[in-house]
């Protein structure tokens, strides 16, 4: 349960995801990770139940009788506990993003992951109220890869989206999806720091 996902369970994720009867809309893999980074950067922890129906329809409608979803739900917390573990640690993950197309810029490559992380944001809007400078920069580096009128009342993240130049390439834009997330962390998840050590008592003179 503990063990990464590897090819042959990724490949099953996605069939799975893919073989959802309509009207069902599933997240798609990259989605999915993204959606589940928000999940996990809210301040408080948002139980299993309340999230995990959104990953096999965006409006949480229930799979219909006979639906097969007990080994998609496996796959989904698996991938869940695996982000949990790479951020609290502060520990590089390799976010779900597949390789761009053809002379495709690496925005394009990345914004269903950000799509994902901006629909936790929605269902889960604590993170997003929480009222933290810090902040502004790493959630600016992720929706810059939206176009600015998809940003309505975002007068703050634009002003800062307007300084920032698009990632280079795959590598950087990557590189960025994980730092962002790692620093959204550090405010909505703060680590307790260790506790300060004692220093020896000196011998009086």
């Amino acid at each position: 349960m503990n063990a990464p996902l590897t090819d042959d369970d990724l490949d099953a994720l996605q069939q799975g995801l893919a073989d959802l009867p309509p009207p069902l809309e599933p997240l798609g893999l990259p989605s999915l990770d993204g959606f589940l980074c928000g999940v996990l950067l809210q301040p408080q922890v948002i139980p299993t139940s309340q999230w995990l129906r959104y990953t096999t329809d965006l409006e949480g409608r229930p799979v219909p009788p006979g639906g097969q979803t007990a080994g998609l739900q496996t796959l989904i917390t698996r991938r869940h506990a695996e982000l949990e573990r790479a951020i609290t640690h502060r520990q590089w993950f390799d976010p779900w993003v597949l390789a761009p197309e053809d002379e495709e810029p690496p925005s394009e490559a990345v914004r269903p992951w950000v799509a994902g992380f901006a629909a936790a944001m929605d269902l889960f809007p604590a993170l997003m109220r929480i009222e933290d400078p810090a902040l502004i920069e790493p959630l600016a580096v992720l929706y810059l890869h939206f176009d600015p009128e998809e940003l309505e009342d975002a007068d703050a993240l634009l002003a800062v989206i307007e300084t920032l130049e698009p990632p280079a390439d795959m590598a950087e834009a990557v590189e960025d999806l994980v730092r962002s997330v790692l620093l959204i962390a550090d405010v909505s998840r703060p680590r307790t720091a260790p506790p300060p050590r004692r220093m020896p008592r000196r011998a009086a003179r």
